[in-house]
């Protein structure tokens, strides 16, 4: 009892109870808070003395911000399939059709949603999220890392896990083992032996050009914060799976990108930081190729227009100028092209403004492969906002955190058992935080600070 009574009956506090009592609290509290508290057990974590020119990132801030990059994506990806291949030329979808009736794609058939309405698409608590070819390589890349506590990927650790965790469609449950053109190419290389980079190579595999690799490997630019020689490492032999020189190119530029997410000045407004974003990544890009001209013609078309919501005139241009006429050494072959879908990414991308519905709608109407580039802004922007910002700007706090792996890929663990689907943002946000930081003190040789929960990332001068 914590009250007792005295000779006299007057109650006085029993004070061994009371020490006992705080002695428990304060070991729950310390329970709490070394569960709290993110410990990758396989990785020491040495003492480091930090330079004055290292980069301080919070690592707590992080964990909201990956969970922003999932919850994003998941977003963009299942607004943009309401209108893949829907139109993939004249007359595309326009500002008018937002909110209208959603049309056939090209095989004559409808992605299914909520009424086929063309509007932003939202899953609650309660349900999951299911995966897509937009979020689930990224997620094996991710187990992967993990699982083999490594960096950076061998050809062989790339080749076993596709085929672990990917279906054939001989094995798939409906003959659908949700891969296409490049990325289905590559698996069935790596079924007769080949590895990465020999299954990109354009003897080995006709479809190097595609868009593949641009919705796959965003997240290697997350994993190394601030400093993109470190993530486009990490990001090679994954991009050389599927692609090569400007879908190669292509997808360097969306690393490049995610990765200096986390070094863009702050006291730029978040148009600005874009813009900052995907003019330093543009360096990446070979002047001589038509990934770079472009994205120097697009951006133009968007500085010289004077009515920044006419997104239209600029992706009309677009439809001329490179499906049409195959300027810039560009030859359009199929609409799961890298670079009539990297053009309709620079699109949103400008013109969204940083406005992450906004950047969505576009992304959904601009046509062609809509899914992909809507998703990988989706996922930038939600890394810029955090799961909390994404709340804020969409007015709308049930989000679902649940994950469904398994709808597409197979052989993970399930993190959520008595759930539906197998993982949740939140723990595969956690688990990142354990790659990025084996990533700064084996890679970068920097510091992670336990204590004060930040990483010290040593800054290379260009």
């Amino acid at each position: 009892m914590l009250l007792t009574h005295d000779g006299d009956g007057s109650k006085i506090v029993n004070i061994k109870y009371l020490t006992i009592l705080f002695t428990r609290i304060l070991i729950l509290s310390c329970l709490v808070r070394s569960q709290d508290k993110l410990i990758d057990t396989d990785l020491e974590y040495p003492v480091y003395k930090p330079l004055s020119t290292d980069r301080i990132i919070s690592r707590k801030n992080y964990v909201d911000q990956l969970q922003g990059f999932w919850l994003g994506q998941c977003i963009a990806n299942w607004t943009g399939l309401i209108t893949e291949m829907d139109k993939i030329e004249h007359p595309f979808y326009t500002d008018a059709d937002w909110k209208g009736p959603d049309q056939p794609n090209i095989w004559g058939n409808y992605v299914p949603s909520s009424n086929n309405i063309i509007d932003y698409y939202f899953i609650d608590k309660g349900d999951v999220w299911s995966a897509d070819d937009d979020t689930d390589i990224e997620y094996m890349y991710q187990y992967l890392l993990d699982y083999h506590n490594v960096s950076i990927l061998s050809p062989d650790q790339i080749r076993e896990g596709w085929l672990n965790h990917i279906y054939s469609n001989e094995s798939a449950p409906n003959n659908e083992n949700f891969l296409w053109v490049s990325n289905e190419s590559a698996y069935y290389l790596m079924k007769e032996g080949l590895v990465p980079p020999f299954t990109s190579e354009p003897e080995n595999n006709s479809h190097y050009t595609m868009i593949d690799a641009q919705l796959t490997t965003e997240i290697f630019g997350l994993f190394s914060p601030a400093r993109p020689d470190i993530a486009l490492q990490m990001a090679h032999l994954p991009i050389r799976t599927t692609a090569k020189y400007d879908a190669e190119w292509i997808s360097e530029f969306y690393v490049t990108m995610h990765s200096l997410a986390s070094a863009v000045p702050d006291s730029l407004l978040i148009e600005k930081k874009l813009v900052w974003l995907a003019k330093e990544a543009r360096k990446r890009l070979p002047d001589s190729a038509y990934s770079a001209k472009m994205y120097d013609f697009i951006y133009a078309s968007y500085t010289t227009n004077l009515d920044k919501n006419d997104w239209e005139k600029t992706r009309d241009q677009v439809y001329q100028r490179y499906q049409k006429n195959s300027t810039d050494g560009y030859s359009y072959q199929q609409p799961f092209d890298a670079g009539i879908n990297f053009a309709a990414s620079l699109i949103s991308l400008f013109y969204g403004a940083g406005n992450i519905p906004r950047t969505i709608q576009i992304g959904t109407l601009a046509g062609w492969d809509s899914d992909n580039p809507t998703a990988t802004w989706g996922g930038l922007l939600g890394f810029l906002l955090g799961k909390e910002g994404i709340k804020k700007v969409f007015n709308k706090s049930n989000f679902s955190d649940a994950y469904w792996i398994h709808r597409t890929r197979r052989n993970f663990p399930d993190h959520t058992p008595g759930m539906e689907g197998e993982d949740t943002f939140q723990l595969m946000a956690r688990r990142g935080i354990y790659i990025i930081d084996r990533v700064v003190l084996e890679e970068m040789k920097g510091g992670v600070d336990l204590n004060k929960d930040v990483w010290y990332i040593p800054i290379i001068k260009n």
